[in-house]
Parts: structure tokens; C-alpha cells; sequence
């Protein structure tokens, strides 16, 4: 059994034990984090529920570690005007583990 869901604007395919590294969601480590915006679920062998079927199934989760991503680089450039500008982004990051979904 998976699900698709959605957080923080990117899309998840999960299962019962994944980990998971979603933008930064509010909690304490430890506590649970529930996924209201899923997708789409797969019950069984070639059986995919999804759009307005798939609207009541909720994703249930744990908190395990908040966290930072890698450096990102922005470069801005401008030829002949002698402007040179770098920039560098840490995206916050939580992790999350997937205990069940309730279709």
C-alpha cells in the first residue's frame, strides 16, 4: 500500500516506514505530524484511487529530526555593467517517518 501526497509544495510517494525530508514542519521531535492532502492512495494490486476518492485518506507520520539542507548557490549577472552578486540558501528541513495510511 502507497500514497501520494503533498507538502510543502512537492509531491511524495510513500509507504508505511518511510522516511521522508519535507520542508519544515511545526512540532517537537517526537510528535506526530498528520498528511490531510493526499493525492492519491493504491489499496492493492493494480487498484490506484485518486482525485475526489482519494480526498478523505489522511497520512499519519512521526517528527524524527529537523535539519538544514545543502547550499545553493545563486549567481546574479549583468555582462557590461560590472555587477557581480552571490548569494547562498539553506532550505529548513524536517524528516519525517510514515507509520500509516488511512484510506
Amino acid at each position: 500500500m502507497y500514497a501520494v501526497i503533498e507538502a510543502g509544495g512537492k509531491q511524495f510517494r510513500v509507504s508505511p516506514g518511510d522516511n521522508i525530508i519535507v520542508d519544515r514542519i511545526a512540532g517537537e521531535v517526537g510528535s506526530p505530524v498528520e498528511f490531510t492532502r493526499v493525492l492519491a492512495v493504491s489499496k492493492g494490486e493494480n487498484e490506484l484511487v485518486a482525485g475526489p476518492g482519494a480526498a478523505g485518506a489522511t497520512v499519519r507520520g512521526t517528527i524524527r529530526s529537523h535539519g538544514r539542507g545543502n547550499k545553493v548557490l545563486v549567481f546574479k549577472f549583468k555582462r557590461k555593467k560590472q555587477y557581480k552578486r552571490t548569494i547562498g540558501h539553506r532550505q529548513d528541513q524536517t524528516t519525517v517517518t510514515v507509520n500509516e495510511i488511512l484510506a
